[in-house]
């Protein structure tokens, strides 16, 4: 039979894990600005004041976006209410500058949910380089878009106004490297910070719940 000191320390073990392990559990989901991520001064303006914004920058051309892309994709699909995810290319020379109108043009004409993985598996599966507007409309064509349709967007205001808008709002978060993700034009996320793609996912959302959060 147990003593009357072995009960009190089994039920103080008990309370312990009940407790003080929970806790711990989640002092090691908690991320560290500057050690996890990075915060951007001053904070980009990437949307209404009433949501959140996560930012994808990526390059068509980048491998690990392309690994990136459909695990991201499953990602969004469970943000919460107020949380929405948008992709920004990025732009350091005139092939990712191709690129960037590409993906515009798509949403401009609206097939980017057509367009967007079909770029991605032409350079990557296909070997396509796309290294040509002419290249690029193409790659349109054999996917049901009108030629005269692609020309009027492609060289369109719009398009290039969206692209120098792009390239502006890289340069502010001063990415390094593709993919990167942004939250709400605050903090950047690295895969090299975060340890992972997954772990890039995982510390956005946590992220993403603390700006929701602090909008209630």
């Amino acid at each position: 039979m147990k003593s009357v000191y072995q009960r009190c320390l089994t039920v103080s073990s008990f309370l312990f894990a009940l407790f003080v392990v929970p806790l711990t559990a989640q002092a090691e989901t908690a991320y560290e600005q500057g050690v996890h991520y990075d915060l951007i001064e001053p904070a980009i303006r990437v949307g209404a004041s009433n949501e959140v914004i996560v930012t994808e920058f990526f390059w068509y051309g980048c491998g690990h976006c392309y690994s990136f892309e459909p695990m991201l994709r499953t990602w969004s699909e469970s943000l919460p209410e107020g949380a929405a995810l948008k992709e920004s290319p990025a732009i350091w020379n005139d092939l990712m500058g191709l690129h960037a109108r590409a993906f515009y043009t798509a949403e401009i004409l609206g097939v980017h949910d057509l367009m967007h993985p079909l770029i991605f598996k032409a350079m990557h599966v296909e070997r396509k380089r796309l290294g040509s507007e002419d290249q690029v409309r193409d790659l349109f064509i054999e996917n049901g878009i009108d030629g005269a349709d692609f020309d009027k967007a492609f060289n369109s205001f719009g398009v290039s106004s969206q692209v120098r808008q792009a390239d502006a709002r890289a340069r502010a978060a001063k990415i390094s490297g593709t993919p990167s993700v942004m939250v709400n034009g605050k903090y950047l996320i690295s895969t090299k910070k975060a340890g992972s793609q997954s772990g890039m996912l995982d510390i956005a959302r946590y992220l993403v719940d603390q700006e929701l959060a602090a909008l209630q």
